[in-house]
């Protein structure tokens, strides 16, 4: 069979040559998936920067999706998600002129960020128009199928067993 060649962006494999590997590697989707890939680590700035610059989509406005997708030219942010992005920038600004000055800043504790989750999601509950509490499972209809069981394991009647006059003590 020979060696195979595993594409983390693709999360495919293929058999290992040299035409293959080039085709892979030269091909859209792949080129698609490693920048999809590498988009996840951009810095915030630079996305805001971005986004800033295009115009909204329409069709994500009208429908809430694209056909493009993460390669649309146009933005998918909305203001809300725009606000978001410019504060988590200027936190990390005002982060970073703090560190250059010199200021000592403790790293937070978990007990914070457990705190601070704790408040995000029970806002993000309290503002939320569907309750979070799941549906109890419930089996369709007519299922599990009734399927009669041997006499050895069948539960007793309301009353108990019969018992013939033979049986009985006496």
């Amino acid at each position: 069979m020979g060696k195979r060649y595993f594409c983390d962006y693709c999360d495919r494999s293929f058999q290992d040559n040299l035409h293959n590997r080039k085709k892979h590697l030269n091909g859209v989707q792949h080129l698609r998936a490693k920048r999809v890939w590498y988009d996840l680590f951009r810095d915030a700035a630079a996305i805001l920067q971005e986004e800033q610059t295009k115009k909204p989509c329409r069709k994500f406005l009208q429908t809430g999706q694209c056909d493009f997708g993460s390669n649309c030219r146009f933005s998918h942010m909305t203001e809300q998600d725009l606000e978001k992005l410019s504060a988590q920038v200027q936190g990390e600004k005002r982060l970073k002129e703090l560190q250059r000055e010199g200021a000592d800043i403790p790293p937070g504790t978990i007990e914070d960020w457990l705190d601070k989750r704790a408040q995000r999601l029970s806002t993000a509950q309290s503002n939320s128009a569907l309750p979070e509490k799941p549906a109890p499972f419930q089996y369709p209809p007519g299922w599990p199928p009734v399927q009669e069981l041997p006499p050895s394991l069948q539960a007793p009647p309301p009353g108990g067993w019969p018992v013939s006059p033979s049986l009985q003590w006496g």
